[in-house]
């Protein structure tokens, strides 16, 4: 399938390119943020609550992942408390790296305003009161295109072919690996343990996973495996700490499979209790040349209401004209 999905990249990445090269720069943040290792979890500044942590390992020692931490300004013990154990997990999308190394890409420099230091920064102000983790790519194909293969098989364009639950590779095993291997890392206390039943997992966790373009196909992937993972004793007490998913646009390189509309997969999924929103722009979902992408949203959408669930859903800049720009700031406005 992988193949012959390969036969829409040729139009996405045309188009990309000519965007790309038609839009002017969107921001004037320095080039200089490094983040800072505050390990006592503080009340500094923003910036000085980033930490960076790479090549932290998943559920397999040889799939590792670099991570993003901005922890939660804490002001006495009641917020510390309140914040404790509250986590948000985001995948980013196409372009989208640690800024010094957008900075010296051609096409990333322009878009330095959605670095992942600034998205986490900007979801800091979304969730003020949880520890907010940013996910890279194991791979930036071309220094641009976003590949997850440590969560879900993809090409080197990051287009991915979803799979049912393999306790081996699955994504749900993955990242709960990482978020303990990294909480660990960065000397939070009262880590996840790595694997385990209802006693690994610490009173109070709670998680919220969102995606952002070609980052929604992580989250295509656990809802695929979602039936699987439920009924694994290691998991399954992780995955009722899951709390909202938010799909941001989703998009990728790929023909189809943009959102789920397997009906048997988005049943289960009705059932979990997870809220479940989507945030669109007309970027991905209005695109003529892209008609699938909005059938198939609509799809997931209508499919999910008819099993009882009730997804949030908007359609944000919908009377302006298509833009990456656009498309970038559902991140601000979800």
């Amino acid at each position: 399938m992988l193949a012959a999905r390969a036969v829409a990249v040729g139009f996405t990445l045309i188009a990309v390119a000519k965007t790309m090269t038609s839009v002017a720069a969107t921001s004037s943040e320095p080039r200089g943020l490094h983040a800072s290792a505050s390990r006592d979890g503080g009340s500094g500044s923003p910036r000085q609550r980033l930490q960076k942590l790479l090549a932290v390992p998943g559920y397999n020692p040889s799939r590792v992942n670099d991570l993003l931490l901005l922890r939660p300004e804490t002001d006495g013990a009641e917020s510390k408390e309140k914040s404790g154990n509250r986590h948000v997990v985001f995948f980013h999308g196409d372009i989208q790296n640690f800024q010094e190394e957008m900075s010296v890409q051609p096409e990333g420099a322009q878009w330095l305003r959605w670095s992942l230091e600034q998205v986490a920064l900007t979801l800091g102000r979304r969730f003020p009161d949880r520890h907010i983790w940013v996910v890279r790519a194991s791979r930036m194909y071309l220094h641009k295109f976003s590949c997850y293969h440590n969560f879900v098989e993809s090409n080197m364009f990051g287009a991915p072919e979803h799979s049912s639950y393999s306790p081996e590779t699955a994504a749900f095993r993955h990242l709960r690996s990482l978020l303990s291997h990294g909480m660990e890392r960065a000397n939070l206390p009262n880590p996840l343990q790595p694997q385990g039943g209802a006693d690994s997992v610490p009173s109070g966790f709670s998680l919220t996973l969102v995606g952002f373009s070609k980052g929604c196909v992580v989250l295509n992937q656990m809802v695929y495996e979602l039936p699987g993972a439920r009924a694994d004793p290691q998991l399954s007490h992780f995955i009722k700490r899951i709390t909202d998913m938010f799909w941001l646009d989703g998009g990728h390189p790929g023909g189809s499979e943009t959102w789920v509309t397997d009906k048997q997969v988005l049943k289960e999924f009705a059932s979990s209790g997870v809220s479940i929103h989507a945030h669109v722009t007309p970027y991905e979902v209005c695109d003529p040349m892209r008609a699938w992408v909005g059938r198939e949203y609509g799809y997931f959408i209508k499919t999910l209401e008819e099993f009882g669930a009730c997804p949030s859903k908007k359609l944000h800049f919908e009377d302006e004209p298509p833009s990456i720009e656009n498309h970038f700031r559902v991140i601000q406005e979800f």
